[in-house]
């Protein structure tokens, strides 16, 4: 389980810490690129800002999305990716402390594939982490890759 990535886009540095202990504490031993805002989070996906250059075939193999974020929140994120043709498809898990039913009901609305609650005990949140990367990177079966977009 090392070659497909994972986008972590948190910006709470404790929770981006839990997160990736919670990884290696699973073996999950994929590469975790981590953006701490909404904004960053698109410029990585779709190769802008300081990610211009960066190769948008080459997408992560699950997003992880925390909702609360500076700059631009979780569910503005979502509703960009799905309104792409390039990250339409791409699985997102909305990882986030929030169990409001407007959150819940507006991340689905706007395509997540999932929605996690964050287990507030460590020992929760490290099955939590096991379950999706057990799932999200050996079970599922993503979609092909879009094609290549010319420039």
């Amino acid at each position: 389980m090392s070659e497909k990535t994972i986008l972590l886009v948190e910006d709470n540095p404790d929770d981006e810490l839990l997160t990736l202990r919670a990884l290696r504490k699973n073996k999950i031993l994929n590469e975790v690129t981590v953006v701490r805002d909404g904004a960053e989070a698109l410029d990585y996906l779709f190769g802008a800002g300081k990610y211009a250059g960066r190769d948008t075939s080459d997408m992560p193999q699950v997003v992880l999305l925390d909702l609360k974020l500076p700059k631009l929140d979780g569910l503005e994120v979502l509703r960009r990716l799905r309104a792409d043709e390039l990250t339409r498809r791409l699985p997102v898990v909305v990882l986030t402390s929030s169990d409001e039913e407007q959150d819940i009901l507006a991340s689905y609305d706007l395509g997540a594939n999932s929605y996690v609650r964050k287990p507030v005990e460590f020992h929760q949140f490290i099955d939590a982490l096991r379950q999706l990367g057990l799932y999200w990177l050996v079970l599922n079966q993503p979609p092909p890759p879009p094609p290549v977009r010319s420039t």
